[in-house]
């Protein structure tokens, strides 16, 4: 049995939009084996009241109320460098999503051997309709080896020991991709990473997304998807070296480039994209966060 008597944080983001999904992710939050958590709320534009007044007055949570105009990716930093100080580790959920009863309960116990864990999602559709999808780490592949190129680590899947956290802290205010930005940044340092193939949550699929992980893609989403990318990218190669595996920051340095180059001669020539995406889509391979971006097998079509 996890050892219940560390002190564990949840967080959160709530932001407009989201309200819809709030109720049932509240009940699939309180419906945990593991209850002994403290809950961390983040509000992006929102207001405490209104959120305890949509969920009821059973909430308790600590509440992060951003300044206006702040970042999501200011949101995060500031809530994440205030639940490191007061709990030994934190699991990470979206509130447009839902938890499985044991996604704390797994989460706590995974974090006793591991510094960084993720666990499989399986897909829902807006209404909350089971997809017969699982998001998962392919089976051949160790977390280790989808980084620095892809991610399996979102911010409604995955815990990290508070050690972890304040080495890998601050968030630079542009970043996008915050999920990506700190699970790289943890594997440059060598933290021990570890995933859960059984599904701990249900991910919740609407266009809000900023990841699509179901197959067949567009040119414009791979378009839009390789902006992200490339913008993720650049902020890593920007953070000082000094603390990184040498080797590691040369492989983030070489797939780096590999996109950059692949953004210069598949997303600025719409024919060659057009051929890109439908190979892509061909090959169907399993889908892991920005995998659409510069896949490997296919690099000889923007190597040319």
């Amino acid at each position: 049995m996890p050892d219940t008597s560390e002190p564990l944080a949840v967080y959160t983001t709530i932001y407009p939009g989201v309200e819809t999904y709030l109720g049932e992710w509240y009940r699939s939050l309180c419906e945990q084996t593991d209850t002994g958590f403290q809950l961390w709320i983040g509000l992006d534009e929102l207001r405490k009241e209104s959120i305890q007044n949509l969920l009821g007055p059973d909430l308790r949570a600590n509440w992060i109320e951003a300044p206006s105009g702040a970042t999501p990716a200011e949101i995060r930093q500031m809530a994440l460098a205030r639940i490191v100080e007061s709990a030994s580790g934190v699991v990470l959920v979206d509130s447009d999503d839902l938890l499985h009863p044991t996604r704390i309960e797994a989460a706590r116990s995974a974090l006793q051997s591991s510094e960084l864990v993720g666990c499989a999602l399986r897909l829902i559709d807006q209404q909350g309709k089971d997809l017969d999808s699982v998001f998962n780490l392919p089976p051949l592949l160790q977390p280790e080896d989808v980084l620095p190129r892809n991610n399996v680590f979102g911010f409604s899947n995955s815990a990290f020991r508070s050690e972890l956290l304040k080495r890998i802290l601050s968030i630079p205010a542009s970043a996008v991709l915050v999920d990506w930005f700190l699970a790289t940044r943890a594997w440059l340092l060598g933290a021990k990473l570890a995933f859960d193939r059984e599904p701990r949550m249900a991910y919740r699929r609407h266009p809000g997304n900023t990841a699509l992980v179901t197959l067949p893609f567009s040119p414009d989403q791979v378009r839009y998807a390789t902006a992200l990318v490339c913008r993720h990218f650049r902020l890593l190669l920007a953070e000082s070296s000094l603390e990184f595996m040498p080797d590691r920051h040369i492989e983030l340095k070489r797939v780096a480039k590999d996109v950059e180059e692949f953004n210069q001669h598949m997303i600025l020539n719409p024919g060659k994209l057009e051929g890109y995406v439908g190979a892509f889509n061909a090959l169907a391979p399993q889908q892991i966060w920005w995998s659409c971006v510069a896949y490997p097998a296919l690099s000889h079509l923007w190597r040319q």
